[in-house]
């Protein structure tokens, strides 16, 4: 028996939520006194391979093949369930990303196995017990889920484990499937990354804003503040439906869920909605001038005042705290 982690890479570089997902898995094959073994697919070169290593992967599988350089679910899919069967693999983990959210139900499918996503600490295994703990109800819970199948799937959420290093060297071994043309039915003809800004799910801090900014000419002061703090930006769905803020930065319930170490919102009310997608931030600060604001009721931290008026003196404050430091 063994542990497969499947890491993914972004233009062929992995990220860090890809060494926290290599981490949790390198714990869970120490509690199961087994080794961890990953699978990467895509063009990665050698060296950042072999980087699995540091972290505690004694093997990495090497998918590179023309026909899966864009991310195609369904081909993924069967590929590392190729992979977990040639290994002999009874535990797949992966990150709860966008990819392993589609990823992650249809492996377990595939290889009969039972699905715990959204975990966010190591399973407990006593006797023949294999327990995970994960979010529920959109993060305003978490919920215990006991495995009683053989083969075990786990989505590890991003920011939930630490990056812990565990060296070992790391061998890489090509591994060339055979793809089904069944697999291959949809074509992705082109893919669009943008590479000037820091990835919402994996940003371990974020600013956000609301409608409390009045429009998007307005929304300099928040990218400011995120380019001190080396934060990531967010808004609320009436933002980003109105056009103010692109879609991809609309955080909650129907949007992305975060969960870094620190979450700004301004000018944010905070709707249940919004709160769905933000409540396993480890700290919370709010600004806002209405003093009634539910997200007061969720928050670390809070300033009442006018965003107009807080945000650019806070800027000003970390400004002049990391020239002196």
């Amino acid at each position: 028996m063994s542990v497969l982690v499947y890491v993914e890479n972004a233009d062929g570089k992995f990220k860090k939520s890809t060494y926290e997902v290599v981490s949790y898995a390198k714990s869970v094959a120490v509690l199961l006194n087994t080794e961890l073994i990953a699978i990467s697919i895509g063009d990665v070169g050698k060296d950042e391979l072999t980087s699995l290593g540091k972290f505690g992967a004694a093997k990495v599988l090497n998918v590179n093949n023309d026909k899966l350089k864009s991310f195609v679910i369904q081909a993924y899919a069967s590929v590392i369930t190729n992979a977990a069967n040639k290994e002999n693999s009874d535990i797949l983990i992966l990150a709860n990303s966008f990819s392993g959210k589609g990823l992650a139900p249809r492996i377990a499918v595939k290889l009969q196995a039972g699905l715990a996503d959204s975990a966010v600490d190591l399973p407990k295994i006593e006797n023949n017990s294999f327990t995970v703990k994960k979010t529920a109800f959109s993060g305003k819970a978490f919920a215990m889920v006991e495995f009683n199948s053989a083969k075990k799937v786990i989505a590890l959420n991003p920011n939930s484990y630490q990056v812990n290093e565990s060296p070992v060297e790391a061998t890489i071994e090509d591994f060339n499937p055979e793809i089904n043309n069944s697999d291959l039915r949809i074509e992705v003809t082109n893919v669009v990354r943008a590479t000037d800004k820091i990835a919402l799910p994996d940003a371990e801090l974020v600013v956000s804003a609301g409608r409390g900014l009045k429009g998007p000419e307005n929304w300099n002061i928040i990218e400011e503040l995120a380019d001190v703090l080396g934060a990531a930006t967010a808004c609320s769905k009436p933002v980003s439906d109105a056009g103010w803020r692109p879609h991809e930065e609309h955080v909650g319930q129907t949007g992305i869920a975060v969960s870094p170490n620190l979450y700004i919102a301004v000018g944010i009310s905070g709707a249940i909605q919004h709160l769905a997608g933000v409540s396993s931030s480890k700290t919370i600060v709010v600004i806002n001038k209405d003093p009634e604001a539910p997200f007061f009721k969720v928050a670390d931290y809070g300033i009442v005042g006018d965003a107009f008026e807080v945000v650019p003196k806070l800027t000003e404050a970390i400004k002049a705290y990391k020239s002196h430091s």
